[in-house]
């Protein structure tokens, strides 16, 4: 059952050959035997998980379920989940209960599905390799001695390693497809404002997105069909007919045009993951697709545009944590001035520090005009540049990161070499787009992840896209070794 796709797990609660409660059990179990080693989850509470499969069982029992009910899911320890421990990887919020819900636990409480815990994360989203976490390093399940990416990396090595069927994450610069990459799944970052970010704690709002990972594009599209919809909490959520996600799936590549960006097969892209990369895209061209060369001229801007304007953003987002109002504060000091100096200077970890004092200077008098602005003029610039690419394909594809996994502790204190993990997803957060990983094969034993990048409000293409691929090959379905 721990392999079974999401369509497969409703079927088997249909029909009543597997209850809600014995499969949440099943994956409470896995929790409970690999997460010592993996430390994919922050916080697990068996007894509300299984209160939530027991109402799940009475509304399947009573012909009331939805395609997720009775479905156990893992959600990334930076949505508000009410009455759980929500930390965002951060002793910031190491005591932190979260009031009331965000808007996608709270879709997916509506469609019935189980809250199977709390994932692992990079501090406040801010890392590529989930070392940032004030709760320690998460392992890739491929290879424990190896990052699982970030920050969404707690729910890419739960899915991994089948401690859930299915997680969600966010994506503010590739913090989905860049770990989908990394542990062999497909991870979807959706158009930016589709996925309410209300009750979603901010990094950087003009960029943050949520979206769904699991084992397969097919999973991605049941997973949208429950998160997707407009919110009216938040400002920057469309107004937009509801959609199912599902409905180009069996839809046929014959005469697809996909775009390849000469910019991200130059160089920085290892060979390994070329090689993977040019096999995926031959297969497609196999079932029909044809390819053209495109130019994404201003990509090599994209790491220094965001590496502005995200900590510009963070650096607003958490001036609210100054231990008055929630979270930790500082046990001793003299005054106000001192407990705010205290309380964030041992409340934030380092790279969030980084980002906060990066994001402070950018922004200050003097130098806002020749950071902050000239960023954003270039952010125009990039969105443009996928304007042009799209009157010449229907979606583009390439890498999601330049290598596969790499050790703990080999990029820990180099942040530039980090910062250039994410160098070909950023772009499309920067612009907005939707972009989906899903995996294409391995180099040295290790998952290679397919980018595919679409036009605003193509998911439903694009997951059809990934799932053809899924049909004629098996990747999505290989398991890490010794993870049985």
């Amino acid at each position: 059952m721990i392999d079974s796709s999401l369509k497969q797990m409703a079927a088997a609660l249909a029909s009543k050959r597997i209850s809600s409660v014995e499969l949440t059990q099943l994956f409470l179990d896995r929790i409970d035997r690999l997460n010592p080693r993996i430390n994919a989850f922050i916080t697990v509470d068996p007894e509300r998980s299984l209160t939530q499969a027991k109402a799940a069982d009475v509304r399947i029992a009573r012909g009331d379920a939805g395609p997720l009910t009775g479905i156990p899911i893992a959600h990334k320890d930076i949505f508000c989940a009410k009455g759980w421990r929500t930390t965002c990887g951060s002793r910031m919020l190491d005591n932190f209960i979260a009031p009331y819900d965000a808007h996608v636990i709270s879709q997916f409480d509506q469609a019935g599905a189980v809250n199977l815990g709390k994932t692992n994360m990079d501090e406040f989203a801010m890392g590529s390799s989930n070392e940032t976490s004030y709760f320690g390093v998460v392992r890739n399940p491929w290879d424990l001695a190896r990052v699982p990416g970030g920050s969404s990396g707690g729910s890419a090595a739960a899915v991994a390693a089948r401690m859930a069927p299915a997680a969600t994450g966010t994506d503010t610069g590739g913090s989905m497809r860049q770990p989908a990459s990394l542990c062999g799944l497909s991870g979807l970052k959706p158009t930016y404002g589709i996925c309410s970010r209300y009750g979603m704690i901010a990094f950087a709002s003009s960029l943050d997105q949520a979206g769904p990972m699991a084992k397969s594009a097919e999973d991605l599209a049941w997973m949208m069909n429950v998160m997707a919809g407009f919110d009216a909490r938040d400002s920057t959520s469309l107004e937009r007919a509801k959609e199912d996600y599902t409905r180009d799936l069996d839809r046929p590549l014959a005469g697809l045009k996909i775009g390849l960006p000469k910019e991200y097969f130059a160089d920085g892209l290892s060979d390994g993951v070329a090689r993977v990369v040019q096999e995926a895209i031959d297969q497609y061209r196999k079932l029909g697709a044809h390819t053209v060369e495109i130019s994404l001229p201003n990509t090599r801007l994209s790491i220094p545009v965001y590496y502005v304007l995200a900590p510009a953003e963070a650096s607003s987002n958490l001036s609210r944590y100054d231990g008055v109002r929630y979270g930790y504060r500082a046990p001793e000091y003299s005054d106000l001035a001192d407990m705010y100096c205290k309380t964030r200077a041992q409340g934030f970890g380092a790279e969030v520090k980084r980002r906060i004092l990066i994001g402070t200077y950018v922004l200050s008098a003097g130098y806002y005009d020749a950071y902050y602005l000239q960023a954003q003029k270039i952010r125009r610039l990039i969105a443009q540049d996928f304007v042009e690419a799209f009157k010449k394909c229907d979606v583009i594809m390439g890498p999601a990161a330049p290598g596969t996994a790499f050790k703990i502790g080999e990029k820990a204190h180099d942040p530039v070499a980090m910062y250039l993990e994410d160098l070909y997803t950023i772009a499309v957060n920067l612009a907005g787009l939707p972009g989906m990983s899903i995996p294409a094969g391995f180099s040295d034993g290790l998952p290679v992840g397919l980018q595919i990048i679409g036009n605003y409000f193509s998911e439903a293409r694009m997951l059809g896209i990934g799932h053809q691929y899924q049909q004629v090959t098996d990747w999505h379905t290989r398991m890490p070794e010794g993870i049985a």
